[in-house]
């Protein structure tokens, strides 16, 4: 279970985020959506402690948060941010490979190798790992830093969840890529010691993939629960000042929104 109680961030004299609680069970995909500037980023920041809150706290399996050390903290949380810059020349399997430092000192085990091998297979990058990460394409990169990203948390954590936190995972991808890796997302997310924590834009992905909404509106968690509980043409006209229109597929039971 991960935790966040009455969480406060402030830069100077703006409040980004007031009082903001909330739970993430495992086996579930949790997805935060909101406008601009709504502190949806910061919100996942605290939850992975990048940052850290002025009050309130976080908890993972009901233990505080800054407890953990750096290396325990390593092995058991992975962040995926919305630009990730290389200022050095790297085969794309060596930039994966990093994913899997704090599992090992020295020289990388047998199941670092394996687990290397496993993401990028899972992310269909296998062939890129020759290559130099500067002459990937923006997709490419994307890919192959989430390949890296999962590589942390891969392999199973003896007595504890593992944590996955997207901020804007799907810059630079094409809607093919979107969907690819959004399916991949939600068979990850499915496991039940796994809590998947993403912020993404397109509310009509959100609708179809995610669990679990939380709306996030003027630093202050404005509706959370399921699609139909959150994306209401209240809660949108609120925070985005649009009234949606919402087609239900009589198939599948999908949800789509259209704008005027």
């Amino acid at each position: 279970m991960l935790t966040a109680s009455d969480l406060v961030f402030r830069v100077g004299r703006r409040t980004i985020l007031d009082r903001v609680s909330a739970s993430f069970q495992p086996g579930r995909l949790h997805l935060i959506i909101g406008p601009n500037g709504a502190g949806k980023s910061t919100l996942v920041k605290l939850l992975a402690r990048l940052i850290a809150p002025e009050s309130g706290r976080v908890e993972y399996d009901g233990r505080d948060a800054r407890t953990l050390s750096p290396g325990d903290l390593a092995r058991r949380r992975a962040v995926l941010s919305q630009a990730v810059e290389v200022a050095f020349p790297i085969p794309a399997r060596e930039l994966v490979m990093m994913g899997r430092y704090p599992h090992f000192t020295g020289r990388p085990s047998a199941i670092d190798e394996a687990v290397c091998d496993e993401v990028m297979a899972f992310f269909d990058v296998t062939g890129l790992g020759e290559q130099s990460y500067a002459t990937l394409s923006g997709g490419e990169k994307q890919r192959v830093n989430f390949a890296r990203v999962l590589a942390q948390v891969w392999r199973p954590v003896e007595g504890a969840c593992r944590y996955l936190f997207l901020d804007e995972p799907l810059t630079f991808l094409d809607i093919r890529h979107q969907l690819t890796f959004m399916k991949k997302v939600r068979s990850f997310a499915d496991q039940p010691d796994v809590i998947v924590v993403g912020v993404v834009h397109d509310l009509n992905l959100a609708a179809r993939f995610a669990d679990r909404l939380v709306l996030i509106d003027g630093g202050r968690i404005a509706a959370d629960g399921t699609r139909d509980e959150v994306l209401t043409p209240e809660h949108l006209l609120k925070a985005f000042d649009v009234v949606p229109v919402a087609i239900h597929s009589p198939a599948g039971g999908g949800l789509h929104l259209i704008f005027e």
